[in-house]
């Protein structure tokens, strides 16, 4: 019974203790109201954007992912992509032809698919690829750009009509020399029958001084164009992206007979070098959004060196009102949302970009997305989210700079770029903003005539003067 009343009296005592404590938020320093800081939410909508051409770009080279398409877009019209390469001698130096009699089974162009390697309707869209020989030669030390042309012979020596399996590997036998053929597993490519009176006529056949290095072949070979036929393709088609690196070749399946001796055998003729042609042929609703006549208030972004948009932000100084010069930005953010109903069945980019120009008009980065700046590319945006339909972006250094007048707009632009991954601990430390002619995705986005234009949601503080 004693420790029954002390344990009571010492729960009274506890009672009265904490009856005489403040409340949580009244514990520390108080903040005088005068110099408490809070942020004020601004929505502005006057941002301009219209549909603009994308800058040509060199298309030399494009080895991991090379773009062969014909692609019929409901919206945004037609898309076309050819390849021409040049083909390379087994090996770096002179080439010797094996001594005997040669005689050739097959012959096979190897197109490896890139990662993620096929953008359209892969399911009721059948492709035909035509290759046909060149009839100029590619200049390694030119530039080419997207509008660059080629000459090529009109006979076909190569066809092959396929559906795009991109993420489907395919068994092959492999030769094995003195034994017999194995089945192996290769990546998803695309295998093309090759005349055999091509390769004997341009290898096994050539004269002996075009194999003594890869300029004298390919001086006298020319190269390859690869081409989608248009006639013998159905559907709506899409966008191949091809990966033109060491796996992409002509292999060459051949009987030689030596002293007596049959053997089965195989070379490679690489395919390493490349120039990519691209060709857009726009729908009348994308042409009257490029001369600024349409009246829908889209606006239309499109890879493979396609389409951007120029944002325009009139009145930038006036953008907080009277505040704006007693005003910092504490955050500003650019929200761009996609046209419903135009997500299916071509999805949108994954990756946007934006940028400016500087004073001698040539691309470069906001202030927000420098890699100077304590914040990372990450943080900067531009990654689609499924989940509302929208694109962000940080302006916020940007747009103090243009409120301040300590930056100029000499042209600020939206436009695609390949998509970045990151990966465990990785994070994109660069914001691309360089054109794309390796990615088709698109991207149809609301530019006015709606509740959900492109928006700048503002948080500023006002300061006392």
């Amino acid at each position: 019974m004693k420790f029954y009343k002390l344990g009571l009296l010492t729960l009274l005592i506890s009672l009265f203790i904490f009856g005489g404590c403040k409340r949580q938020d009244g514990i520390g320093l108080d903040v005088d109201p005068a110099n408490q800081i809070n942020g004020t939410l601004l929505v502005d909508t006057s941002a301009v954007l219209t549909t603009v051409p994308e800058d040509t770009v060199v298309t030399n080279n494009l080895t991991s992912r090379a773009p062969l398409a014909y692609f019929q877009d409901p919206i945004y019209g037609n898309t076309e992509a050819n390849i021409a390469a040049l083909l390379n001698l087994p090996g770096s130096t002179t080439y010797t032809l094996p001594t005997g009699t040669i005689s050739i089974d097959s012959a096979v162009l190897v197109l490896p698919y890139a990662t993620d390697g096929f953008y359209g309707d892969s399911l009721l869209s059948t492709f035909k690829i035509n290759v046909h020989q060149l009839a100029e030669n590619i200049v390694t030390s030119k530039s080419y750009y997207n509008t660059a042309q080629f000459k090529f012979n009109d006979q076909t020596i190569g066809s092959k009509t396929f559906k795009a399996r991109a993420h489907d590997s395919l068994q092959i036998y492999n030769i094995v020399k003195g034994g017999p053929d194995t089945l192996i597993k290769v990546v998803p490519q695309i295998r093309i029958p090759i005349s055999n009176a091509f390769v004997y006529n341009n290898f096994f056949n050539a004269p002996s001084g075009m194999l003594r290095t890869n300029a004298a072949y390919q001086n006298y070979v020319k190269g390859l164009y690869f081409t989608i036929d248009k006639n013998g393709s159905t559907g709506v088609g899409g966008n191949l992206a091809l990966s033109i690196d060491s796996n992409a070749r002509i292999q060459v399946y051949y009987k030689l007979t030596s002293s007596g001796t049959i053997d089965t055998t195989s070379v490679s003729l690489p395919i390493n070098t490349n120039v990519n042609q691209i060709k857009h042929t726009y729908s009348s609703r994308v042409d009257a959004a490029l001369k600024q006549t349409s009246t829908d208030g889209l606006v239309y972004l499109q890879g493979l060196v396609g389409l951007r948009s120029k944002i325009t932000f009139p009145n930038v100084k006036d953008i907080l009102g009277t505040v704006g010069k007693n005003a910092v930005i504490n955050r500003a953010e650019l929200v761009i949302k996609v046209a419903p109903g135009t997500t299916t069945p071509f999805a949108p980019n994954q990756q946007l970009t934006l940028y400016r120009l500087d004073l001698a008009r040539q691309r470069a980065q906001l202030q927000d997305a420098s890699t100077t700046d304590i914040r990372n590319a990450g943080v900067f945006g531009g990654r689609y989210n499924a989940a509302d339909g929208t694109y962000r972006f940080l302006v916020t250094a940007y747009l103090q700079d243009l409120i301040d007048g300590k930056a100029v707009d000499y042209g600020t632009y939206l436009a695609p770029v390949g998509p970045t991954i990151a990966t465990g601990t990785t994070t994109q430390q660069t914001v691309d903003i360089s054109p794309t002619s390796t990615y088709a995705q698109r991207t149809v986005i609301i530019g006015k005539n709606s509740p959900d234009r492109v928006k700048l949601n503002i948080i500023y503080t006002k300061i006392n003067p």
